[in-house]
């Protein structure tokens, strides 16, 4: 016996798209009335968060996509996808292995940063200063999580990653005009200084700890902060993926062959 009609058109259900035979509608806006009248990061917000953005709010969420495009072949998710189209892989290929390299260690920092943002926000909601409030979360968060900071160090930009100023001077600008109410952009801000602090030394705000200022100043949630990053490195990994299609190669690992990795096992005994 065949199932009822309603049981196959209630398998899933969204309130993203309607489509029918002519007819396509996003969130309720038919594709023909935003086909080349909002831009991509409206589309994001659209799609993701179900409302229009300001302008204010699509140009500080494209800052933030823009920002975090590409950091070079020796990124894992870009050595990857360099690496993938050696070995024969298509575009496509090369950057679903990119985007699945972006997990918790390298690619997962923005939506931890989101997390420790917000833990911050509510500890000051209990009536602590700014300062107490970043103190008594960075400590539970070592104890609880891991001594590493989420947006904050950077192996090759010291004493400044040149990204995350910029980025929160966008955050400044869009506060004075009251796009965004800035509190995450102070937050973010007393992470740094008591880092500096402890550290004795400058612990620079990286690429995570400056879009997730951005990405938790416009509501978005942690896990929609990895999948913001992940749109927005998907970018480098096709066009690092394209190049490497131009250039030819065929199986080249992460290091060139000459060299050599450490072997510790065991070795046969000499006569």
């Amino acid at each position: 016996m065949s199932a009822p009609q309603n049981d196959v058109s209630d398998w899933w259900t969204t309130s993203i798209i309607d489509m029918a035979p002519g007819q396509i509608r996003l969130r309720g806006h038919p594709i023909q009335d935003l086909i080349g009248s909002i831009t991509f990061p409206q589309m994001i917000w659209l799609m993701t968060r179900g409302d229009m953005p300001s302008d204010g709010q699509a140009q500080l969420l494209e800052s933030a996509l823009v920002a975090a495009v590409d950091h070079g072949p020796q990124a894992p998710s870009i050595a990857v996808a360099r690496m993938s189209v050696t070995c024969g892989l298509g575009l496509n290929g090369a950057m679903a292995n990119a985007v699945n390299m972006l997990d918790d260690v390298h690619g997962g920092a923005g939506e931890q940063a989101v997390e420790l943002y917000n833990s911050i926000a509510n500890a000051k909601n209990n009536g602590t200063t700014l300062q107490q409030a970043t103190a008594e979360v960075i400590d539970m968060w070592q104890v609880s999580r891991t001594p590493f900071i989420p947006g904050f160090g950077h192996r090759f930009h010291k004493p400044e990653d040149p990204r995350a100023p910029r980025l929160l001077s966008l955050v400044d600008e869009a506060a004075a005009l009251g796009i965004v109410d800035g509190k995450f952009a102070d937050i973010g801000r007393a992470v740094q200084t008591l880092m500096n602090e402890r550290k004795g030394r400058p612990v620079p705000m990286n690429i995570d700890g400056a879009t997730a200022v951005i990405y938790a100043e416009l509501g978005f949630t942690g896990p929609l902060a990895r999948g913001l990053f992940c749109l927005s490195r998907s970018v480098g990994a096709l066009s690092h993926a394209w190049e490497q299609m131009q250039q030819g190669g065929r199986n080249k690992g992460p290091t060139p062959p000459a060299y050599r990795w450490t072997y510790d096992g065991p070795n046969p005994i000499e006569d």
